[in-house]
């Protein structure tokens, strides 16, 4: 392999990328796009869910209670109705998720000391959200409850004993349980497999449509400096995407970056070997750029957006599809950039995906290496 045949074709292929706006556009421009809006738009956070109120108490201890959820960051009063009809038209056209209802005797159960009921109806059509937010109305009611026990034993004179068992949580890693931070790592490896498999295929299939192939067979370049040659320039915009993402994470979305920055490029430049050769070896037997195209995100989107662990727990899908995700690259490289992100791990922990996260990329530039083959049919 002699590198001024490399350079060459290098040179060809970037002078090709140049000149053409929509491929350099989606080397760069479409991974900052793509980090953007999945970063602001997939989130599992509940907060601010809106909430609409019929206070039939119009109480001082009503007006207690629901100050505390006016209060909260996980609400958002939207207004007060008055009656059912109301509350009804409220949750059917979107505007609230949930609907507070305090009963008449709301105020003469609470001074007296008798149970009393507040009544949560809740959207069930997103039922992630809705349980969430019956857990945040649960908690706020509970602790108003407790709030309320507590004054009546003061009342009393009686005193208060403190609970049989206390719970301090404490979260590691992510102190804040910010779903962006867990989602932003995950999202570049995911990225950086859909778009560098879609650069590289169209790559030959484009010469075979485009008839250079055979001038290119009549040169004394070798397959593996073709290969390699063709490689290169991808390879370079694959690392300017994986540095502006990493830029983004920080300053954009403010992920907490714990570990080391050289690992994380270095195995991100592995990875990335690897999946520029999946669109290249998908380029090579096709020979068809629209075949390729699809061929290619059929082998990478599907695989990494929903069997990688970026949104759905691998632990919790049936067994099938957890055997299925073992051969899934993307995975290895999700949990990699999730543990030097938020963990600060090294090698010593993260071992076994550097590992397989090697013999993808080696495999994979040897397999297409070996697929191509300088002959017209």
């Amino acid at each position: 392999m002699r590198p001024r045949r490399v350079w060459a074709v290098a040179r060809k292929e970037s002078l090709h990328v140049l000149r053409d706006p929509r491929s350099l556009a989606m080397g760069i421009a479409m991974p900052m796009v793509l980090l953007l809006l999945f970063g602001y738009a997939l989130t599992l956070d509940v907060d601010r869910v809106p909430l609409v109120i019929w206070d039939q108490s119009s109480s001082p201890a009503s007006r207690d209670l629901l100050s505390r959820f006016q209060g909260s960051r996980f609400f958002s009063v939207q207004r007060h109705v008055w009656t059912y009809r109301d509350l009804e038209q409220a949750i059917d056209t979107g505007q609230a998720l949930v609907a507070l209802v305090v009963p008449a005797d709301f105020a003469s159960r609470v001074e007296s000391g008798r149970p009393a009921a507040v009544q949560a109806i809740l959207d069930g059509s997103d039922p992630s959200t809705a349980t969430l937010a019956a857990a945040y109305a649960e908690g706020i009611v509970q602790s108003y409850s407790q709030g309320i026990a507590l004054e009546t034993l003061q009342r009393t004179g009686a005193r208060a004993a403190g609970p049989p068992l206390e719970v301090r949580l404490r979260a590691w890693y992510n102190e804040d349980m910010q779903f962006r931070n867990y989602l932003v790592p995950g999202l570049i490896a995911v990225i950086m497999m859909i778009i560098a498999a879609l650069l590289t295929s169209l790559t030959v299939a484009r010469e075979w449509e485009g008839g250079t192939m055979e001038q290119l067979i009549a040169t004394p370049v070798q397959a593996g400096e073709l290969v390699l040659g063709k490689l290169v320039p991808y390879f370079v915009i694959g690392m300017l995407d994986v540095t502006g993402a990493v830029v983004m994470g920080e300053f954009l979305f403010h992920v907490p970056m714990r570990g080391s920055l050289a690992l994380l490029f270095g195995i991100a430049a592995v990875f990335l070997v690897g999946t520029l050769s999946v669109g290249l070896l998908v380029s090579i037997v096709t020979k068809n750029q629209m075949l390729a195209t699809q061929l290619a995100m059929v082998l990478t989107f599907v695989p990494a957006f929903l069997l990688s662990g970026l949104m759905f727990s691998i632990p919790t899908m049936p067994r099938p599809l957890q055997v299925v995700t073992l051969f899934v690259p993307a995975r290895y490289f999700v949990t990699f950039l999730r543990g030097v992100y938020m963990k600060g791990v090294g090698l010593h922990v993260l071992a076994v995906e550097v590992t397989l996260l090697v013999i993808f990329g080696v495999a994979m530039a040897l397999l297409a290496n070996a697929r191509f083959k300088k002959r017209l049919v």
